[in-house]
């Protein structure tokens, strides 16, 4: 069982000469096998992998998982699409190099949400994810795959992208830990693009130390990728020492009050409870914690805002998903009958709602309405926060309205309701390139739940090192859902 322990435990295992890199990956590679009969969290699994030269490097010899939409150099990438069913790129994603030059092994590539366009985990084209803890339930998404496999112990880390939540979210139903860092500090080349402006490239972890490791190793500068920015001076792992006293935190009193919530179920109760329980530990630790409120009315554009951004730039984006140049041919007379029938048959319904909206919003006549009115309310949002942040080292809140919900009868669509804002505060973190952590925080009816803390840009250490604070404090961290197993 050496996959149940943490990075640094495993490194020094593998310095010692306990175990060697072979027997962890085959370890890996047979828990994969089990998993996916279960779950169905990869799209491949790399039975040819091989153990690896143990270094100085933490990561190095210890096995990984990469989320489906990152690509790699002769491995299947699929994005979880029928459209790209059979496409084996020729380069590998940046990121992927990094961990490379660092010595992991990949071991598989998991499944997601089509394109990482979802929330839930069931729209990948191998069929849905279920969660390790409880097999009725979902993961959440999109980085589905990734949070399943981390959670039940195949390996201590995956790669994960998240452009509203789909890092984090995930990692709260799967009780796992799940870190997007500043835009830009990871380059999102080799990332297959869905929202540019929103997208980032992140990990999902069983422990804070080992995200801060995976994204040191993961980051830097890289020409291919514009967006990206120097972070050589930081040194999150090093960075990590748990001193939090006189820190400040705020939390969102509107979306934490139980009074906003008409008719509030067991589980909202439950999960709010504990969230306040949360905040008492943070306040043991010498941290403050306020309550700000801020003006509804921006709180609700956030779900609209992040719709019309993202499938605005998603149909942009994926335009050149024709069939033509990669992918499985359509069929007809002619180059336009054979992209529609490619297009038509290859995406899944939820895509096709989701470019039908961004091409609408995309319209000449609807720019000034839609996208351009969306952009001007990201910019309040985010104004806003930068003003908070001025203040208080991060913001603090729960994430979703509690557990995974059952798998049955599941729809992806924009809720309108007070829960709204609940469930999708977290793309705040993508509107501002936010650095954002989730941690998991208990357990409401045998299922994991979990807090998201959020920082202003380019503080990503603060932000990590609350976080780590607080884990120390709770009996949460490197958890593994054993459930499935007993299935």
């Amino acid at each position: 069982m050496h996959m149940a322990k943490n990075i640094i435990e495993l490194h020094q295992q593998l310095i010692n000469g306990e175990v060697t890199s072979e027997e962890l990956v085959k370890e890996s590679l047979q828990k994969s096998h089990a998993l996916q009969e279960k779950c169905h969290a990869f799209v491949t699994i790399l039975d040819d992998a091989k153990g690896g030269k143990v270094t100085d490097s933490y990561l190095s010899g210890i096995p990984y998982g990469i989320k489906d939409n990152y690509s790699t150099k002769g491995i299947l990438s699929t994005g979880s699409s029928n459209t790209l069913k059979d496409y084996v790129p020729f380069f590998s994603a940046t990121a992927v190099l990094n961990l490379e030059k660092n010595g992991a092994i990949p071991v598989n590539k998991t499944a997601l949400d089509e394109f990482g366009m979802g929330g839930t985990g069931t729209t990948c084209h191998t069929g849905p994810v279920k969660n390790p803890w409880n097999l009725k339930h979902i993961c959440g998404g999109s980085s589905a795959g990734s949070a399943a496999a981390v959670a039940a112990g195949v390996y201590p880390f995956a790669l994960g992208s998240d452009t509203g939540d789909s890092i984090r979210k995930p990692a709260a139903f799967c009780g796992i830990v799940g870190y997007k860092p500043t835009y830009g500090m990871i380059s999102r080349y080799g990332l297959f693009p869905f929202a540019s402006s929103l997208d980032h490239c992140g990990c999902l972890t069983r422990c804070v130390a080992d995200a801060a490791l995976v994204v040191d190793a993961m980051k830097g500068l890289d020409t291919h990728d514009l967006t990206s920015w120097d972070s050589q001076h930081m040194h999150l792992y090093d960075s990590l020492n748990g001193h939090v006293k006189g820190k400040k935190l705020f939390y969102i009193k509107e979306i934490v009050d139980l009074q906003n919530y008409h008719n509030p179920s067991w589980e909202l109760k439950k999960h709010l409870e504990n969230f306040q329980r949360t905040l008492e530990i943070l306040k043991e630790l010498g941290v403050e914690v306020t309550p700000v409120s801020i003006d509804k009315n921006l709180l609700k554009a956030i779900p609209s805002v992040y719709v019309c951004l993202s499938c605005a730039e998603a149909t942009s984006n994926m335009s050149n998903l024709t069939g033509i140049v990669f992918g499985p041919r359509g069929e007809g007379a002619g180059v336009t009958e054979m992209m529609m029938d490619h297009r038509t048959k290859g995406f899944s319904p939820l895509i096709k709602r989701r470019f039908v909206i961004g091409s609408y919003i995309l319209q000449k006549e609807n720019q000034e309405k839609y996208f351009v009115n969306a952009q001007r309310v990201r910019r309040l949002i985010v104004d806003e926060m930068k003003k908070l942040f001025q203040t208080y080292d991060g913001l603090i809140l729960p994430v979703s309205k509690g557990p995974a919900p059952v798998l049955a009868n599941l729809e992806d669509t924009v809720s309108d309701d007070e829960l709204s804002v609940l469930e999708e505060h977290l793309q705040i973190g993508n509107f501002g390139g936010f650095p954002s952590i989730t941690i998991p925080n208990g357990f409401i009816d045998d299922l994991p739940v979990g807090i998201n803390i959020t920082g202003n840009c380019y503080d990503d250490a603060n932000v990590l090192n609350i976080a780590y604070a607080l884990e120390q404090q709770m009996p949460y961290q490197n958890q593994i859902a054993k459930e499935w197993q007993n299935e």
